[in-house]
């Protein structure tokens, strides 16, 4: 099963909203805020309270803190959120939303990444609004992030740049780099913010209505402005779906986006570094196919599979990698099937094996590795491997036998 929560920006989102609104669906704050003051920075205080938005009960959390003049540097954030050992997958989400505001900033100032400074998502109130959303994903066991199309409001904004239109360019380079629908409204102010538009461009896999899913618990969070006629809130859903029920209901597919370019000027070798460098980073699957080009020249289809949210990221390496003078996308929809992992040992060496709900595989990397070590086959590592992961475990249940160490805990994946 996999755990979804899913935003309804209808009135845009900001990294307090998205906080709040994850406290409102269950996160306990006291929980979010014991990871958060392993962070090597101090005079910050957390708070929440119910409030109501037009008539929407809600929860407001708010950031309370002294130095509201400090501005940091991309590389001084980085090494907060590592120094503070948080939960693997929070500090990776947190590390991928600064990640996606350093990118953009630098392309919006025509500098490198390693120059970029934040002005006020560098603030500590942002930074404990960023981190602890994604602390608070984890406190609720969230694996995915989904999201509506978000709203916009228009008029100008201040910031220490000066005044500058809304949405703000960092909000419409951080959503359009996702591949993320939005649309403008007719409310005068700034509805989704960069801490909000980093927090989708970084974690959301899917855009579009809610998905068929069963919902646990929902909630609200509230901004700080009143609205004249509508909630100032963004709304969370959080529940459970099954990746194998949505397969055989031909509903709900996850969209994804494929890239293709024709290349007929590099070598081989250039051909399979580009492969590597696309997986990693994040294509979910990448190939090469051999054609036949104009003039009667032999070239090559390189292909890959993306979530919308990669889009940007790996069109850039597919074009540094490969030098294409172009790029063409499709967009598919796929629905994958639960998969996990456990270890099984062979010749006393420790192989992963991938488990799906109707086979078990080994994983290559592992085989390689423990057949050099001990003279063996390749595959033969491999077949041991696999017999005795069927052993050891269920196939139809996915349970491991009465008394079968499993080794590593399984942990689902989605790919």
């Amino acid at each position: 099963m996999t755990r979804v929560a899913w935003w309804h920006c209808f009135a845009g989102i900001a990294g307090d909203m998205a906080l709040g609104a994850l406290v409102d669906a269950g996160a306990d704050l006291s929980a979010v805020e014991r990871e958060l003051v392993a962070l090597p920075v101090g005079g910050w205080s957390l708070s929440a309270q119910p409030v109501t938005r037009s008539g929407v009960a809600a929860t407001h959390v708010r950031v309370q803190v002294r130095d509201t003049q400090v501005v940091r540097t991309y590389s001084h954030i980085v090494g907060l959120i590592t120094e503070a050992r948080l939960p693997p997958r929070a500090r990776d989400r947190a590390l991928a939303a600064f990640s996606r505001l350093a990118t953009v900033e630098a392309a919006l100032h025509r500098r490198p990444v390693n120059q970029v400074h934040f002005h006020e998502v560098g603030g500590l109130d942002a930074i404990i609004d960023i981190i602890g959303t994604c602390v608070a994903l984890e406190v609720l066991g969230v694996d995915e992030v989904r999201s509506s199309p978000v709203a916009q409001g228009r008029g100008m904004v201040s910031t220490a740049h000066g005044v500058l239109p809304v949405p703000a360019p960092a909000v419409v380079a951080l959503l359009s780099g996702a591949g993320a629908p939005t649309y403008g409204t007719a409310i005068p102010f700034e509805l989704c913010t960069p801490t909000g538009a980093a927090l989708l461009a970084s974690m959301c896999r899917a855009w579009g209505p809610l998905p068929a899913m069963t919902i646990s618990s929902s909630g609200f969070g509230a901004g700080t402005r009143e609205l004249d006629g509508m909630p100032n809130v963004v709304q969370v859903v959080v529940g459970s779906l099954s990746s194998d029920e949505v397969s055989t209901s031909g509903v709900g597919g996850q969209p994804i986006v494929e890239l293709q370019a024709n290349i007929d000027d590099v070598t081989g070798e250039i051909l399979g570094a580009t492969l590597s460098a696309l997986m990693a980073a994040g294509a979910l699957d990448a190939w090469i196919t051999p054609v036949t080009g104009k003039k009667g020249r032999p070239a090559h289809v390189v292909s890959l599979l993306c979530d919308p949210a990669s889009v940007g990221r790996l069109r850039q390496v597919l074009a540094d990698e490969t030098g294409t003078l172009g790029i063409r996308a499709q967009t598919w929809q796929r629905w994958p099937f639960s998969r996990e992992f456990a270890t099984v040992e062979v010749a006393g060496y420790p192989v992963r094996v991938k488990r799906g709900p109707r086979r078990i595989k080994a994983e290559h990397d592992d085989a390689a590795r423990v057949a050099r070590l001990v003279g063996l086959p390749i595959r033969e590592v491999a077949r041991q491997a696999e017999e005795e992961a069927h052993r050891s475990f269920d196939l139809f249940d996915g349970k491991p036998r009465p008394g079968a160490d499993a080794g590593a805990g399984p942990g689902p994946e989605a790919g």
